[in-house]
């Protein structure tokens, strides 16, 4: 149906090529021109300045939530203000053994407009589709929870 393109780009800046001594800093290019500066995740000896790209799986989800919740608003008439997220993903051991981001929580907070205003059941009916039709959910093994109040 579609493609996305994405290019990475890393050169080696350490004299010798060690488990230690090797930089993880490279950059993320979009199609559309935006670059974004990535490494490791800081435990796994990269740059904390930099995107890693379990922090980039975390925001992928959360951010398609954001964008099916969205469309799935404006198709019931609902007008959408605000919407605020801080979700959590977890780096934990699978059940072989390895190493897994196994579930991200998202915590989705939202501020409706105008006079219609979803119930607490419409609004957990629009969460459940929106985490069904989210291309980026559909797309991995972890179990991604949504977490309202």
């Amino acid at each position: 149906m579609s493609q996305h393109h994405v290019e990475l780009q890393w050169q080696r800046e350490s004299a010798d090529f060690t488990y230690r001594s090797y930089n993880r800093d490279h950059r993320w290019v979009f199609d559309g021109g935006a670059e974004v500066p990535a490494s490791a995740s800081p435990g796994f000896l990269g740059n904390p300045a930099c995107v890693d790209p379990e922090e980039a799986l975390v925001a992928a989800l959360s951010s398609c939530h954001l964008l099916t919740f969205l469309a799935i608003a404006a198709k019931r008439r609902f007008v959408v203000n605000a919407y605020s997220d801080r979700p959590v993903g977890h780096l934990e051991r699978d059940g072989e053994g390895r190493f897994a981001l196994t579930r991200v929580s998202l915590r989705p907070k939202i501020v409706f407009g105008g006079e219609q205003q979803p119930s607490p059941e419409q609004l957990r009916q629009m969460h459940d589709m929106s985490h069904r039709q989210c291309f980026i959910a559909n797309s991995v093994k972890t179990r991604v929870t949504v977490e309202t109040d």
